[in-house]
This record gives C-alpha cells, structure tokens and sequence, in this order.
C-alpha cells in the first residue's frame, strides 16, 4: 500500500529545501495553446532545473500559485518535471516580472 501522507510528506521537505536553500534563481515565462501564461521560479539541482514556484496564469484571467506551500490543488501542482529551457518553450524572464505576478 502507498504511503500518501508520507510521500507528500517528502515532496514537500524536498522543494521547501531547495527553496530555502537557494543561491542562484531563474525565472521563466510559457505561454499556452490556450492564452494562458504559466511563470516558473526554478533553482538548480543535480543538473537540473526543479521549479519550486509556479504561477498559472489564465486565459481568463485567473491566477494559480504552486510552491511547497501548496503543492496542489483541484486546478492542478506544482511541476514535477525539470525544466529544460533548451528543449521547453520557456523565455527566459526577470526576476521582478515573476514577482509582480507571484504576489498578486
């Protein structure tokens, strides 16, 4: 049997760490098929870009806000795949635009 407490347990001690713990920051912009804008705050681990912030942003204007705060939601999660600004449509963004849309 799946221990689902104790997995969400893990997860969240996992990104609350590389939140706490990060030294270098980058910040992305999506946008999608369907007008919607997502923005990612990522941090390096072991080679890879973890998102440990993520903001949706709707086409109907809507906001949605994921972190290790709150992993999710019935609208959806904070990613659980690492970003690769090469291969993902991401544009690269400043760190005051993620800000100013996270804080909303």
């Amino acid at each position: 049997m799946v221990d689902l407490e104790r997995i969400k347990a893990e997860s969240v001690a996992y990104f609350r760490s590389l939140d706490e713990g990060a030294t270098l920051r980058y910040h992305f912009l999506h946008a999608d098929e369907e007008g919607g804008l997502w923005y990612f705050e990522a941090v390096p681990d072991r080679g890879e870009l973890i998102a440990i912030k993520q903001a949706e942003l709707t086409s109907a204007g809507r906001l949605h806000r994921y972190s290790w705060e709150h992993l999710e939601d019935e609208h959806g999660f904070l990613t659980d795949q690492s970003l690769d600004p090469d291969e993902d449509p991401l544009e690269a963004i400043p760190a005051e635009e993620f800000q100013r849309v996270w804080t909303q």
